[in-house]
């Protein structure tokens, strides 16, 4: 297989390692979700078979409900895990520490585990997976915060309102493209030369939130404009639109461990990984308003 999105250069002394290497059947958990889609998307053009696990798909895999979880991986040889709602909540670990030993049960040869960049917390959920995965291999893909958060998730509705509220402060954020990532993922899940590895993943450059929202603005456009808030401020606004109120304080609570400025920098990752320079956030912000993200 020739050097592409799906194989890596590996920076060892002999040249000869990184070379693809196709998979059996790959689960991919939340497999309709952000990243999980595009994994599976990939995958499926390669003609990898690919199991995309949901809670009310033809797979069924709920985090929440370990009864389906057997099931699900019997028979596949590598999981790609995109834990919900995240690694740092409350009983990660342990929910890492039961998918690890179901998946070394049924003879998964190797994980993949999307993490978050800079949160202790995921770095136990992290290892609670990798202590009972057994002979199977684990690669970390831990990630900044993702462009599509302003097009897909959370913070879409401000961007088309115009206003993006929300507890970053002054802090500036490597803003990581999913495209990037799930590169990252397939080429983890089907070339050899990553077991172990832990990859930090980063977009090329360091923005601000409010020169995110002028990016966005110069693509839709419209003006849009950043509006910082406080961590209780903004969890009192997720209860607002309806966010329970603990899941509404663990997420203020998270992006303010995140976003103080420890996450700043950016990594070279992605290129080790794929050969070529992750997409940089104005290149995101042009794609997403030409195919529609922000017509609301």
């Amino acid at each position: 297989m020739t050097e592409n999105a799906y194989t890596r250069r590996d920076d060892g002394d002999n040249g000869s390692k990184g070379v693809g290497r196709m998979t059996g059947t790959v689960l991919v958990t939340s497999g309709t979700g952000k990243t999980g889609r595009r994994v599976v998307e990939r995958l499926t053009a390669l003609g990898v078979p690919v199991r995309s696990g949901s809670r009310t798909g033809e797979v069924p895999f709920d985090w929440q409900d370990d009864t389906g979880w057997e099931a699900a991986l019997r028979g596949t040889e590598a999981a790609y895990v995109a834990y919900y709602p995240d690694l740092a909540v409350p009983g990660a670990a342990e929910a890492m520490a039961a998918f690890g030993r179901t998946a070394a049960a049924c003879g998964v040869r190797r994980v993949v585990l999307l993490s978050g960049r800079g949160e202790p917390q995921a770095a136990v959920a992290e290892e609670a997976l990798r202590g009972a995965a057994g002979r199977a291999e684990v690669t970390v893909v831990r990630s900044a915060f993702f462009a599509q958060n302003f097009s897909e998730g959370a913070l879409l509705d401000g961007v088309i309102g115009g206003e993006l509220v929300f507890p970053a402060g002054t802090a500036a954020e490597p803003f990581l493209d999913l495209d990037d990532l799930a590169d990252v993922v397939v080429a983890a899940l089907t070339g050899d030369g990553h077991a172990g590895a832990v990859y930090e993943l980063t977009g090329p450059r360091s923005l601000t939130f409010e020169q995110a929202a002028e990016e966005l603005g110069r693509a839709t456009g419209r003006p849009v404009r950043y509006v910082p808030v406080t961590g209780p401020a903004y969890a009192s606004l997720l209860e607002e639109f309806g966010v329970a109120g603990a899941e509404a304080g663990f997420l203020a609570e998270l992006f303010a461990t995140l976003l103080d400025g420890h996450n700043a920098a950016t990594t070279d990752d992605v290129k080790r990984v794929l050969g070529r320079e992750p997409k940089d956030f104005s290149g995101f912000a042009r794609a997403a308003a030409r195919d529609g993200a922000w017509h609301g």
